[in-house]
């Protein structure tokens, strides 16, 4: 996959996923573990942020990230284990 240029921009956490961190059990270092094994990546629903698809202790995950061009910084908006739907 051909990543976006904001893609290697230094990380800024938001206030939010610091907090979801807590809830939802994963480390910033989880976080970028994460990202550095991101499988995909697509627009999100909210104009200018994406949805990185990755895993998570063996588990599919989304990141979402918001890319700052003023800043060059990608910030991290949250991130959640994607529920399965059972057929």
């Amino acid at each position: 996959m051909i990543w976006p240029a904001w893609w290697s921009w230094d990380l800024e956490l938001t206030p939010h996923v610091e907090k979801r961190m807590e809830d939802r059990g994963f480390t910033e270092v989880d976080l970028r573990a994460m990202l550095g094994r991101a499988s995909g990546q697509r627009a999100d629903r909210v104009e200018g942020r994406f949805v990185i698809e990755t895993l998570h202790r063996g588990q599919p995950w989304s990141v979402i990230v918001e890319p700052d061009a003023a800043e060059e910084l990608l910030v991290v908006v949250t991130a959640y284990r994607v529920e399965q739907v059972k057929a």
